[in-house]
């Protein structure tokens, strides 16, 4: 063999050799890291608010998932199997707190990865007196019992939750902690906005006396200062005979003239409502994702039934 050919066949052989260590070093798992930091991050959560403050936060850096039918009350709501497979599978399941989607008792989820938003507001959870159980839509019977869950129609309970959402995201993701922190400040900024808007709407009104059609405005009255007492109606079901005695009754003790619905009721109900002198408002407390717009818009028209109600 010329020498000429043998350091061709040398060059061949190193250059083995140095491809062959390269497998061996760091580069094949700094890429492999690279690729893990690329992965898409994937949250889900167990109601809508919470689904839109971790978006408003995250933007693009995150995909929020929220898997509940359109037609449920998520707080009564059972996923099936495979959407539970989803949130097991997910980087973080936040959730509300304050005993909301009994669903989580039935399943296991891993517990490194929930983050209950509420848990640093525990003593502003407002206790049910009494527990009343029924039936309506298909989540079934269900009852209103222990804690009241709709915190996030206080705007100030609301920016907490959204801090407990910044602070979980900040710390599963510290490079983009500053991205996080924008996010949280528009949306903060956005729900005081808010708060000004439930506030002059009801002005000093709040003594006057309403009605609500279902056991959900506890944070709402609190903070607001309401005069407000609840039945178990449903908007889509015609009250029955017992059900408008109970109602006539209740007017009698506590003379409102109006009274919040969660959706508009049927047009037979809000008829024979109008003939004892009181007026249908809805304000929507949007726990599922409304069917135009978001969080936001739904909490300014509510907002805005609000000041129909304390304008008179």
């Amino acid at each position: 063999m010329g020498q000429s050919r043998v350091e061709s066949v040398m060059r061949l052989a190193t250059g083995a050799l140095l491809a062959l260590t390269a497998c061996f070093s760091g580069e094949p798992r700094q890429a492999a890291e690279a690729q893990a930091d690329d992965a898409e991050r994937v949250v889900y959560t167990v109601n809508y608010p919470l689904q839109y403050f971790a978006q408003r936060i995250a933007g693009d850096l995150v995909r929020v998932e929220f898997p509940a039918p359109a037609d449920v009350d998520p707080a009564f709501w059972t996923p099936d199997a495979e959407v539970v497979s989803e949130y097991q599978a997910a980087d973080l399941i936040l959730l509300n707190g304050a005993g909301y989607a009994k669903w989580l008792s039935r399943f296991t989820l891993p517990e490194s990865r929930l983050v209950n938003t509420s848990a640093a507001f525990q003593d502003r959870h407002i206790r049910m007196d009494e527990a009343v159980t029924h039936t309506h839509g298909p989540a079934g019977a269900h009852s209103h019992e222990g804690t009241a869950f709709t915190t996030w129609l206080d705007p100030g309970l609301a920016v907490r939750h959204a801090e407990a959402i910044r602070d979980a995201f900040s710390g599963s993701w510290p490079d983009d902690r500053a991205a996080f922190e924008e996010g949280f400040e528009a949306l903060r900024d956005d729900l005081m906005a808010l708060d000004e808007e439930l506030a002059a709407a009801v002005g000093d009104r709040g003594a006057r006396p309403i009605l609500a059609s279902h056991p959900v405005y506890q944070y709402l009255a609190r903070r607001y200062d309401l005069n407000l007492q609840s039945v178990q109606w449903e908007p889509e079901e015609p009250p029955t005979a017992t059900m408008w005695r109970d109602l006539r009754r209740l007017v009698g003790d506590h003379p409102a003239r109006w009274m919040l619905w969660e959706g508009a009721p049927l047009e037979e109900t809000a008829a024979e409502l109008r003939q004892l002198g009181v007026e249908p408002a809805v304000f929507d407390q949007c726990g599922n994702a409304p069917d135009g717009g978001d969080y936001l818009s739904v909490m300014r028209e509510n907002a805005e039934s609000l000041a129909r109600v304390y304008g008179e």
